[in-house]
């Protein structure tokens, strides 16, 4: 290489040619080491990227299952309802005929009972002063015992089954003060508490 030099201006000295060259080296590490942790740092936020895109996708997965067991659970909430709606109208079926069937017996036995009262005659006091009443047996001997046995036993007064005594059923208790009566136009009753 060829210096001009002027004698009158001065010289800058650069140093030796080593040292750029170390300088060099020096950037050229420092420029790898930005590009390797800028790398890193690439591949560290693609990895975590990764992971929440696989999580997204299960979460994802697990809401599309949620979703079609709900649509499933439309249709079950309708059969198990026609199965309730089933079984109410035969209950309340069973229930009528039972009503039905115990209104007949209770019918039979009113029927039955006026007959009875019809059939029978009141008993005055004439009457009942006529009836004989039976003898109050004193013996002193085991024969006589059996002889006044026999005479006992022998039916002389045809008995008279006794009317039925009309039996008046108890007031019921008084209402709890805490709940309200409510009867509907369809006849059901029913207790609301009042606070």
């Amino acid at each position: 290489m060829t210096m001009i030099s002027d004698p009158d201006m001065p010289a800058i000295d650069i140093g030796p040619a080593t040292h750029t060259e170390e300088q060099a080296a020096v950037g050229k590490r420092s420029n790898a080491r930005m590009i390797g942790v800028v790398a890193a740092g690439a591949l560290l936020i693609t990895a975590v990227n990764i992971t929440a895109a696989v999580y997204f996708y299960r979460g994802i997965n697990d809401l599309r299952l949620v979703e079609r067991r709900l649509e499933q659970l439309g249709s079950f909430e309708q059969r198990i309802a026609a199965r309730l709606d089933t079984v109410n109208n035969g209950f309340q079926s069973r229930f009528e005929k039972l009503d039905s069937q115990l209104q007949g017996s209770f019918n039979e036995v009113k029927g039955s009972i006026a007959r009875l009262e019809q059939e029978l005659p009141l008993d005055s006091d004439d009457d009942m002063s006529s009836i004989a009443e039976p003898s109050v047996i004193t013996t002193s001997t085991m024969a006589e015992a059996a002889t006044d046995l026999e005479e006992a036993t022998e039916p002389s007064i045809v008995e008279a089954p006794r009317p039925p005594k009309k039996r008046i059923a108890a007031p019921p208790p008084p209402p709890n003060a805490s709940y309200q009566r409510i009867v509907q136009p369809d006849g059901k009753i029913h207790y609301k508490k009042i606070n």
